[in-house]
């Protein structure tokens, strides 16, 4: 996601003195990066991997009033389509808004604005408001040109929070790919790709999944997974959320109902050949729940998950897909 917030997946890294990695790390997106890669050339990648970022982040990021896409909510009938990352991140959005049933909406900007999640200020909204800001959210609402972005009413505006970071991942582990590096793992704000394996290990790259019942100053993990060749995301409410009245408001909101998703499902965590789609489907989940979310995954080859959710003894219950389960070691 392009919101900050405290990364959710903690990596793993260990290291040998039989062939030490490289390591790669900074910031983007208002959260953090990190990078382990193995090059026999010893290169450091850390200037090209920022000019990538500052690229990325030019077309998507929405706290950039200079960015592509805050030139798009800013106008009043759309722009003109120039940046490949906004096209790139806007069709993969499109594809997921669609077989999501409109779970994942890359229209939510003005709903996420008035909860509070968003660069706008914001007020806590009644029904009236979120009523009257759900008439102008919905992808039917944009259209793509060939050279063009069109909206049909000038209050439509685009949030990539819940795509961005993933897409982001998936750009640098192009780049690297595209170095001959064979053997990497990328990390950004908790969505990232395993490439091959950590040679200092012999092993497959191992991520941890926080506890949803970790706290910013105990965190601890629930699940261990060991990675070759796929991309991890996860979304939950975890530390971003706002309390109104007492009450926590996640930071996903529901396109249809215009609400924070309030269901017991805690946190999911994705899997899946690249790591735009994987970040986008955990978005759409956690609006889901548990229940229609296992149901849907049946229908998706290729995608993986593993879900924590509230059981109806309120105990914290874990379901996970049987494409992953031999990688992944639940803690009690």
């Amino acid at each position: 996601m392009i919101l900050a917030f405290v990364t959710h997946i903690t990596l793993l890294w260990c290291s040998s003195p039989a062939e030490e990695p490289l390591r790669v790390e900074g910031r983007t997106m208002g959260t953090t990066y990190h990078i382990t890669y193995f090059d026999k050339r010893q290169r450091n990648f850390q200037e090209p991997i920022d000019s990538l970022l500052r690229a990325v982040n030019q077309g998507i990021n929405t706290y950039d009033p200079a960015s592509a896409v805050s030139q798009f909510n800013k106008s009043a009938r759309g722009i003109a389509l120039r940046d490949p990352h906004l096209l790139a991140v806007l069709q993969r959005s499109l594809v997921v808004a669609k077989h999501s049933g409109g779970a994942f909406d890359p229209t939510v900007m003005p709903l996420v604005n008035a909860w509070g999640f968003g660069p706008a200020r914001s007020r806590v909204p009644d029904q009236a408001m979120v009523d009257s800001i759900r008439a102008f959210v919905g992808v039917e609402k944009i259209r793509l040109t060939t050279d063009s972005l069109l909206k049909t009413d000038p209050r439509v505006q685009l949030d990539f929070g819940g795509i961005g970071q993933g897409y982001g991942a998936d750009v640098i582990t192009a780049f690297l790919r595209a170095k001959g590096v064979r053997d990497l793992l990328v990390e950004l704000g908790g969505e990232g790709m395993a490439q091959g394996k950590n040679i200092d290990k012999r092993k497959a790259w191992q991520i941890g999944i926080l506890d949803p019942n970790s706290t910013r100053d105990d965190q601890f993990f629930k699940a261990y997974v060991a990675l070759k060749d796929r991309s991890f995301t996860t979304a939950g409410n975890y530390f971003n959320y706002r309390e109104i009245n007492g009450k926590k408001y996640s930071h996903t909101i529901d396109p249809k109902s215009g609400y924070p998703a309030d269901l017991p499902l805690l946190a999911v965590s994705v899997f899946a050949s690249d790591c735009t789609t994987a970040d986008a489907w955990d978005t759409a989940f956690m609006v889901m729940g548990h229940e229609q979310t296992i149901e849907v995954l049946k229908t998706l080859p290729g995608l993986d998950a593993i879900l924590f959710y509230t059981a109806a003894d309120g105990t914290v219950a874990t379901y996970v897909t049987p494409g992953i389960r031999r990688a992944v070691t639940l803690q009690p």
